[in-house]
This record gives structure tokens, sequence and C-alpha cells, in this order.
């Protein structure tokens, strides 16, 4: 014999119903049906007032919500949104707000009007999800090199070298170089390894000193063709490298780096520098 399904409503009745007996105990029944005493009076109270439709769960609907978006502004939504079956909500509240609607929701609110009023496709929706940036899971997983540029300093010429790391997006150096030679990055790099430790891979554009083979012979295992969306990492920190980068600093002792490479330039013509190797004093 299969067992009968019960209902939480099944449950709420059978309480009730042995609670009404004469001399039961209701605080007994509590404890074996696991609800408190205030709730089983609240259950009893219903069912005497209304049966069994007084055990079903009540809406927990606020019966007044104050700061609801007010008919007005439901119906201009609901008009633009009709003229306009392609526009978000975000969209719409603009609209709205050039128009001279006073007294408009966030849009998160206008997206429930919408959402109430069975205006949102959901086929539609999924169609649209949302930008993810690709970057390592892990730090160290690859490193981005580029030079910035260069500007006039009371000394000399200032070429900036910029190190981020792909994962956490950390400014692991912004560097002051007198030029773009293969050993003046060598030298600024050996410091960033110490520091920071050793990438998997780095990446840069096709530009000096790593644009030649005879460059990158000594500092890469191999070569692998980044993504284009990468290169926009570097942008400006939002204020002129002039302001960080002001006194070129002193010429470091070279710890020329043993690194070898394999492979092949990639179909864009930039390059991956994979793995680093180890660092070696002379």
């Amino acid at each position: 014999m299969p067992w009968n399904e019960v209902s939480i409503v099944d449950q709420r009745e059978e309480f009730v119903r042995l609670a009404s007996q004469p001399d039961e105990n209701i605080r007994l029944l509590c404890r074996r049906f696991q609800v408190s005493p205030t709730t089983a009076y609240k259950w009893m109270c219903r069912y005497r007032a209304v049966g069994r439709e007084g055990l079903m769960d009540l809406s927990r609907r606020p019966r007044e919500s104050p700061s609801r978006a007010s008919g007005l502004i439901e119906q201009a939504v609901l008009e633009l949104r009709h003229q306009r079956p392609a526009w978000g909500a975000r969209k719409l509240r603009r609209r709205l707000r050039d128009l001279g609607v006073e007294g408009l929701p966030a849009a998160s609110t206008v997206h429930a009007i919408l959402r109430r009023h069975d205006l949102i496709n959901p086929q539609e929706s999924t169609k649209h999800r949302p930008w993810q940036r690709f970057e390592h899971d892990v730090p160290n997983r690859l490193w981005q090199m580029d030079f910035k540029g260069h500007f006039a300093t009371h000394a000399a010429r200032c070429h900036p070298l910029t190190v981020l790391d792909d994962h956490s997006r950390f400014a692991l150096g912004l560097l002051a170089c007198p030029d773009q030679k293969t050993h003046t990055v060598q030298h600024r790099l050996s410091d960033i390894f110490r520091r920071y430790g050793l990438p998997e891979r780095m990446t840069m554009d096709n530009g000096s000193p790593w644009g030649s083979d005879a460059a990158l012979r000594p500092l890469a295992q191999r070569l692998q063709p980044p993504t284009p969306s990468r290169s926009s990492r570097h942008g400006s920190p939002g204020q002129p490298l002039s302001t960080f980068l002001t006194v070129l600093p002193r010429v470091l002792t070279l710890h020329p780096l043993r690194l070898h490479r394999s492979g092949s330039k990639g179909p864009a013509g930039r390059r991956n520098l994979v793995p680093w190797a180890h660092l070696q004093d002379r």
C-alpha cells in the first residue's frame, strides 16, 4: 500500500481537529507537530472563522506601498513602451526624464512595471547576456607590458614602461626608462620578477624593443598571439604620466636573463613571451 501524500493544509487541519477535542493538551500537540503555541492558536482561530480556507497561507504583500510608483508614472512608462517596444527600462526612464516627467522611480522600478504587465520577453532577454571581460583565472598567469609614449624631463626624455597582471589588473610596474632598448627593459623587469615572481606568459605589441626577433631571442621561450581586446588595458591611469614620472631612476646593475624561445609569430604579428625561465646573476 503506497504512502498517502499529506499537504501542509492537511496537517494543519489534523492539528486543529485534534486540538478541538475536549480535554486535549494543546502544548503536547504543539510539540508533536513542532509548532509554537502562538502559531497553533492562530490556525485554530482561522479555522473557526472560515473553515479549511483559513488554513491556507495568506499573501505577504504589504497592504500599502508608499514608495510605489504612482499610476500616472506607470501609465507614462507603458505608453512609451508601446511606442518603443525595443527600449529597455534605462532608456525609457531617460526619455521620460528628457520629456520633463517628474518623480521618476529608479530603472529597476521601471523594469518591474514592464515585468508586471508582461512586457518582458524572457526569450529575448536571454539573448542579451551581460558582457564579461576575458581574463586569466589566477595571478601571474599572464602579464601585459607596453611603453606609453615618451615625454621630456629636466634631464632627458622619459619612456614610461607599464607592466600589468591580467587577472587582478594590478599595475606591477610604472617605470621611467631613458630609452626603449632591450637591455633597459631587462634592467627594469629584473626587480619586478624578484618582487612579484615569474609569470607564465607575457604579452605585448609588435613595437620596440620586442618587435624584432633579435631582441626576443634572449627573452622568450615561445610565442603566441594575444587577444586583440587586451591592448586597451594599458590605458592612461587618469592623469598624465609625467605627473607620476618626473625624475629618471638610477641605472640598475644588469642581471641578464637566461631565457630561450621556441615557436612562431601569431597571425596578428603580436607576441606572447612564455614562460619566463629564471634569473641568473652574472
